[in-house]
């Protein structure tokens, strides 16, 4: 018997789910890079007013969020859209901004399957290439995005998270092919 996953195109029903994973995810993955103080202050509250408005107005009809389900809960999601970076042509470049699996979710696949859905929509939307951003410290990320045939392209930056200085993020890009 196989078990009944798959990946879709959120609806608006998704949004409290994904504003749950969203912060179990991101207190574990960013419990090490971020303050505790910075992690306790996510709560899913907040978190969905930001799901409903993105699953209700994308600024760009390549803007989508796919979700990964285990039978019909979610237990992922992934943001595709065009590339924002300014040395990026945002017609030939997709972006993959956030790939986030619930803590207890992963080692099942979700992630991969996340991954290739949200390669298969940036093909889809004509984009010939993609990218995405890591943290330059988390090493099993960036394992799980090279073995899948991504690479970094050289591009580095530094992301102020408080716009005071004193929380700093250091990312690194990686591209693929689409082609």
């Amino acid at each position: 018997m196989s078990a009944d996953v798959s990946c879709r195109i959120a609806w608006g029903d998704d949004a409290p789910a994904l504003a749950q994973v969203q912060v179990e995810a991101w207190r574990s993955s960013y419990a090490d890079l971020l303050p505790a103080e910075v992690l306790d202050a996510l709560d899913a509250e907040t978190a969905l007013e930001g799901w409903r408005h993105v699953l209700r107005a994308a600024p760009d009809a390549r803007n989508r969020v796919l979700v990964a389900l285990e039978r019909s809960r979610p237990t992922g999601y992934v943001l595709t859209g065009p590339g924002t970076d300014p040395d990026l042509d945002s017609m030939a470049v997709g972006e993959i901004s956030d790939l986030t699996v619930a803590p207890a979710e992963r080692g099942h696949g979700h992630g991969s399957r996340l991954m290739q859905a949200a390669v298969d929509t940036l093909r889809a939307d004509r984009f010939v290439r993609a990218v995405t951003w890591l943290p330059t410290t988390d090493d099993a990320q960036r394992r799980f995005w090279t073995d899948a045939g991504w690479a970094a392209d050289g591009a580095h930056r530094t992301l102020d998270l408080t716009g005071d200085g004193s929380v700093t993020v250091k990312q690194v890009r990686l591209h693929t092919d689409l082609g």
